[in-house]
């Protein structure tokens, strides 16, 4: 998976929904017919990637072959102009799917907003999922400020932070800094020996794009405020002393010259940068573009650096994250129906490892890193392992439908200013909040 094809998987569409529950009816002559029968069929739209497709036909193939009343289409969804769009569309039109995947969490409450989605935990057997699949932790948070889970995550890419550790070796370090102040250190070294070189190379720091945020901004505040939401609902819930730590180690890096910010070509795998977010699609495309690049020998994976002070062996991170949804359009049989699939899909592991396999995105299981269905997979594919370790401690988009516009406001009047020298933290905070509580009344 090309990372520049997962950035634009990972934005969002900031359409409104407003109305749009009261035209979702569904299409009505496929539930009669249904019906009529005796098969409940539904209709399941996977993502617009070839894997998951793949994935999901094999999926319902096998499950349509040990449960004669129930029959479960597979097509992808269309992402013209996006796949958020489509399902919009779809939704108004009254020609929604049963279910689908490929949904995160900011969107999912748009969704929610419209009343356009069921509340997976009021459909029985939504608890057995769960259990079965090992995935207690992971959903906790998932859950949206008004107690219910509207998506059930399918894989979880709780990101990491990679290190050039060929160059760390070379400033005596064996291992990547894990605090604030070892990672001062580091830069203060690295501009030592090597003036040209940076800590953190990227020219997305200073662009308030959304989007963004999430692989630079949350990634280091969900590690410092120990997985705080930021925003619940409606409301603000931001920690203000991690935020405000977050923004001063931009600040300390920005005063020790170890940000760059202007575009440059491969500023990681070059060595330009030492530092920069990694997610496990990127492992193959290293693999098959940048040959040197091995993992424990030129580069290793670590969980954020955290505040002096913080616990440093649970580390949270931000996970991009998507998964499934069952729309309200559907009848109360098709929702069964459709909670009946999903438990037969995640009663095996070995369903897990299949999309494992297919898609390399990790399943979003407590046990990943621990299930023996899986070690042989981690065996042959070692620099995915930590991802594994790290899912049950990823931290999903916030469930708030404006998320587009708010993460836009932490870029424009926090990160950003911050990473420009313009802003001091405390001020780049104060105003962030103000922009955020001021859009969210």
């Amino acid at each position: 998976m090309k990372i520049k094809k997962v950035a634009s998987v990972m934005f969002a569409a900031s359409l409104t929904l407003g109305g749009l529950a009261a035209c979702s009816t569904g299409n009505n002559d496929a539930k009669t017919s249904s019906s009529k029968s005796g098969v409940t069929t539904i209709e399941f739209w996977a993502a617009p990637n070839p894997t998951q497709q793949v994935y999901w036909k094999q999926m319902a193939d096998e499950f349509d072959k040990a449960n004669p009343t129930i029959k479960v289409n597979v097509s992808p969804m269309k992402e013209s102009p996006t796949s958020e769009a489509s399902i919009q569309s779809a939704i108004a039109g009254g020609s929604a799917p049963t279910m689908s995947e490929n949904i995160n969490r900011g969107f999912a409450a748009q969704l929610a907003d419209s009343k356009a989605l069921v509340p997976l935990d009021t459909v029985a057997g939504f608890d057995k999922v769960k259990q079965s699949r090992n995935m207690t932790n992971t959903m906790k948070g998932w859950q949206f400020a008004d107690g219910h889970q509207y998506v059930l995550p399918i894989y979880s890419n709780a990101m990491l932070f990679g290190w050039r550790l060929d160059i760390l070796k070379q400033l005596g370090y064996n291992e990547p800094p894990k605090t604030y102040s070892e990672m001062l250190d580091v830069a203060k070294k690295l501009k030592a020996k090597f003036p040209d070189k940076y800590v953190w190379a990227k020219a997305d720091l200073a662009d308030p794009t959304a989007w963004k945020r999430w692989f630079d901004f949350f990634m280091l505040y969900d590690a410092a405020s120990n997985g705080n939401k930021f925003v619940e609902g409606s409301k603000f819930t931001g920690d203000q002393r991690a935020g405000e730590q977050v923004l001063g180690l931009v600040n300390d890096l920005r005063k020790d010259n170890a940000l760059l910010t202007r575009q440059s070509q491969d500023p990681f795998e070059s060595g330009l940068g030492i530092f920069v977010d990694v997610g496990p699609w990127t492992i193959p495309y290293w693999a098959d573009k940048f040959p040197n690049m091995k993992y424990n020998e030129t580069y290793t994976l670590t969980p954020p650096p955290v505040p002096d002070g913080v616990d440093t062996t649970k580390v949270h991170t931000f996970a991009d994250t998507k998964g499934l949804v069952i729309y309200a359009s559907a009848t109360k049989a098709q929702q069964k129906a459709a909670m009946t699939f999903i438990n037969w899909v995640y009663s095996n592991p070995k369903n897990d490892l299949t999309w494992l396999e297919k898609t390399s995105l990790p399943p979003a299981r407590d046990d990943l890193s621990t299930n023996d269905t899986f070690k042989a997979f981690f065996d042959k594919n070692p620099a995915l392992q930590p991802y594994a370790a790290a899912v049950p401690n990823g931290i999903p988009p916030m469930d708030n439908a404006k998320y587009n516009d708010l993460q836009t406001f932490i870029g424009q009047q926090a990160f950003n200013p911050v990473v420009k020298g313009e802003k001091d933290p405390k001020a780049a905070w104060t105003d962030m909040q103000k922009a955020i509580e001021g859009a969210l009344k």
